[in-house]
Formats: C-alpha cells, structure tokens, sequence
C-alpha cells in the first residue's frame, strides 16, 4: 500500500512547530526564527515533501519565482568578482526558502523591452536589479506593475534630493570609501592624487567620485566603466595629462588591476612610485602583484540583505528599514 504523500501538517509535526510556521518557511517569510526554519527545512527533506504549487498558486496568484536582472554584459556576471560576490549572497539566503531564482541579463534596448513583458504578476513575485544606470526604465515599469522589487545601489536622486520612486535598495557605503581611500594616500605624504572614477549614471560611480573630492582637491580625474579595459585606456590619459603622478584611486579593483598593468608597462614602480588603491576588496586583489590595497565592500552580505527585503515584502511584512547601507573599510596590502 502506497505510504500517503506528507502534508503541511505532517512537516510541521517532524519539525515541532505550529502549521502556520511551517507554512511560513515554505512560503519564504522572513518571520521565523532561524532554529525553526532549520527544523522545517530538515523534516522537508527527511519526509521529501513537496509543495503542492499549482494547488496553492490558484489561490494565492503565486509563481514561486524571483527575477534577477543584472544590466550588463553577460562575460562581466563570470569575471568581475563584485557580480559574483552579490549572487552568491542572493543565491545562499534564497536557498533558505522554496522560491526558485529567475536570471536575466539585460544591456540592449531589445533585452529591456523583452524583460518588461515578462516582469509582471504572471511569470514572477518579485524582482532583484542590480547594477542599473540612470537611464534604465526598468525599475519605474516594475514599480507602477506593483511588484516587489529591491535594488543594488541607491537610486540616482531627484531634483529634492530624494531617492527616485523611493524604490528599497542595499548599497555599500560608498562615499566613505572613496574618502577612506584619498584621506591614506594623502597621510602617506602623496602629492599628486589621481582618480579613475566609475561611470557617472551609477549611484556607485557618483559616489566613490564625491568621496574622493572632499579630501582631494584637485581634479585630476579619468572615468572607466568599472571594467579592466576601460582602468587601462583611463591611466593612459592620465600618465599623460600628470606624468609626475605619485598616487591613483581606482572606483573598482578591476579598474585598478588596469591601471596596474599600464604603470608597469611604463617602468612606474608600485608604490614606490605611484600608489594604487583599487574598490570591492576582491579575493583577486591578495594576488595580484603587489597585492592591491581595496576599499573592502561586503557584497555577499548585501546580496543576502537584498533578498531579505524582498522576502519581507512578498510575505506581507514590513522591515523596520527599507534602505540598507553596509560598511566598506579600507584593507592595506602592497600596492599602497
């Protein structure tokens, strides 16, 4: 005789919680004790329970489903360490939950037009963003179709200098960083400070920017994309603009990496001539070489937190902040 399948109820009998904890942890609600959502998870496995999903999403108008949607190039999501840092974060605190995770690179206008049909109440809960520019439409079109959504980065503000549409984003401290940064290179005695600033239609790129001007005051400054190529082709321009530079900030570790290889290129000795400092505090950086002194940002925590006010927003609770901002911290290798 067949054994009969495990129920909601029978979980939460082998986990020693009421039914609506159980119920809870299966619906991915973030108000549950984590001793308790180990148990549930354990006897989910242990009973082989599954969820029955077309049942319920009739009733509750449910996907199960969360969209990741990163606006950039596809070869950037596998090579630059800050990507990988947010989506294992993602990755880890959505395997907590029953929910399946939706990924979807978007760059050209074609991309965004395909991903807005397809973000909407009928295939999705909800939506993560990250890495988004100012002038993505996106966010707006996800926001007026009422889905919950959080993003990567502070909004670009408005005219009133608040965030855009009030959209609950997780972001690293970014201005600190880029001061954290100038301010050592100047207390090591460097007299021209250079800048390879990020892309100026992201949160990020302003910010690091802003950071870096409230201790250096001049503006010797290139822009890049964050990318590697583009920390190269900016050293470039400023070797030639400021040959007698003794010191570069660099808005990302690959930037750095960049413009480590163009100084080296042209005989400059790292740091004994020119100080490099890069932003991420990638694992890359600790072997590069010299080792790359990095504005630390935690990124695996800020892809957990994202997806924790995602999670409060899909079950109907609401966090007591909807705007996150983490640490960065300055770690001193050889470069600098």
């Amino acid at each position: 005789m067949t054994e009969p399948r495990p129920t909601i109820e029978t979980v939460a009998a082998r986990a020693g919680v009421g039914r609506g904890t159980a119920s809870r942890v299966v619906n991915g609600s973030s108000q549950v004790s984590p001793a308790a959502r180990a148990a549930v998870l354990k006897a989910i496995d242990e009973l082989g329970y599954v969820p029955n999903r077309a049942a319920r999403n009739l009733v509750t108008r449910r996907t199960d489903c969360v969209a990741l949607v990163i606006s950039e190039p596809g070869e950037r999501l596998f090579t630059e360490p800050y990507f990988a840092g947010v989506v294992r974060g993602i990755s880890s605190a959505m395997a907590q939950t029953q929910l399946q995770l939706w990924l979807s690179m978007v760059q050209s206008e074609t991309e965004r037009e395909r991903a807005g049909r397809f973000l909407t109440r009928e295939h999705v809960d909800g939506v993560l963003m990250l890495s988004q520019h100012a002038d993505d439409p996106l966010p707006a079109q996800v926001r007026a179709g009422g889905l919950p959504l959080v993003l990567c980065g502070r909004p670009l503000t408005g005219p009133d200098n608040r965030p855009v549409g009030d959209i609950p984003f997780v972001d690293a401290d970014n201005a600190t960083g880029g001061r954290q940064a100038a301010q050592y290179l100047v207390d090591q005695g460097r007299q021209r400070v250079a800048c390879i600033a990020g892309p100026q239609d992201m949160s990020a790129g302003v910010a690091r920017l802003l950071g870096f001007r409230q201790v250096i005051g001049e503006d010797l400054v290139e822009y890049g994309d964050f990318s590697e190529e583009s920390g190269a082709k900016a050293m470039v321009a400023l070797l030639d603009r400021a040959p007698g530079l003794d010191a570069v900030f660099a808005a990302s570790d690959p930037m750095a990496f960049g413009a480590m290889r163009v100084l080296k290129a042209a005989g400059r000795r790292i740091p004994e001539d020119v100080a490099v400092i890069g932003f991420d505090g990638s694992p890359g950086g600790r072997h590069s070489d010299p080792p790359l002194t990095s504005v630390f940002q935690p990124t695996e925590e800020m892809g957990r937190e994202m997806t924790r006010l995602l999670l409060a927003q899909l079950s109907g609770d609401q966090p007591a902040e909807t705007q996150v901002i983490v640490e960065t911290r300055l770690e001193l290798r050889g470069s600098a």
